[in-house]
């Protein structure tokens, strides 16, 4: 019986710069990803998105690994939200449970597989906190203009909002591949397989729905509130209009008649 653990350490780290430093056996290698064995049986995946992921690695060599890693990281995350399961090997037997794999060999592809999988179920459950913090943000200025019909939020700070919530939607675009199987799933029908039962099995794309809703609704508010604003900017801008206009006149009746 074998263990997956993955942590995020960072909200991003440089893909480049671990390839340069880890001397580990790599054996696959993107932009986005690199996947290395340690030793025999023992395997460690690392995403630009901030997650580390370890196959049958010990709690000390994870804490080592962990540590060395943080110094490509970019991006403070205040608690490592992690993600265990169990892998088992089983002749000829293929299956996903709730809190367990079996598979029926070691092979370096499924055990990937499995790594990537967990480590974007601890990625959702980061992105969904961050969006759930984002909504309760925006309840809270929506509650205040149901009280007193105002808005009480500076355009500095929505427009801040505005980009959090902006770049929020992009970091999930560009690094979760919910719906994009990867390349060797194509060739190998176990693989493909277990892929599919995998992304099952931790709700991947429900829960990246859930995500993209609350998203939606964020950015409905936003837009809300950015009316309000402009609407305000505007009546502003029209009232300072109508009192110089004013100022004018009566500069002007004060030169002729006086």
């Amino acid at each position: 019986m074998y263990k997956v653990q993955s942590y995020q350490v960072a909200q991003g780290i440089n893909i480049k710069m671990v390839r340069a430093k880890l001397n580990y056996t790599l054996l696959f290698a993107e932009a986005d990803e690199l996947f290395y064995q340690i030793n025999d049986y023992q395997y460690l995946s690392i995403f630009q998105f901030g997650i580390v992921s370890f196959f049958n690695v010990s709690d000390t060599e994870i804490k080592t690994i962990k540590h060395q890693i943080k110094n490509f990281g970019r991006g403070h995350v205040k608690d490592s939200l992690t993600e265990d399961i169990v892998v088992k090997i089983t002749p000829n037997l293929l299956k996903v449970s709730f809190n367990a794999v079996e598979l029926p060999s070691l092979e370096d592809e499924m055990i990937r597989l499995v790594m990537l999988h967990t480590s974007q179920s601890v990625a959702l459950d980061r992105y969904s906190e961050i969006t759930e913090a984002l909504l309760d943000e925006a309840n809270v200025h929506s509650e205040e203009l149901e009280r007193s019909g105002r808005l009480k939020i500076s355009s500095k700070n929505l427009k801040k909002f505005i980009g959090k919530t902006l770049n929020l939607k992009n970091r999930i675009s560009e690094n979760l591949y919910i719906f994009d199987s990867p390349d060797v799933t194509w060739e190998d029908e176990q693989l493909a397989t277990l892929d599919y039962h995998l992304k099952q099995t931790f709700d991947l794309k429900n829960r990246y729905f859930a995500i993209e809703k609350r998203i939606t609704i964020i950015k409905e508010n936003l837009e809300l509130f950015k009316g309000i604003w402009d609407h305000r900017e505007s009546s502003t801008l029209e009232w300072i209009i109508i009192i110089l206009i004013v100022i004018e006149v009566i500069d002007m009746f004060v030169l002729k008649f006086f």
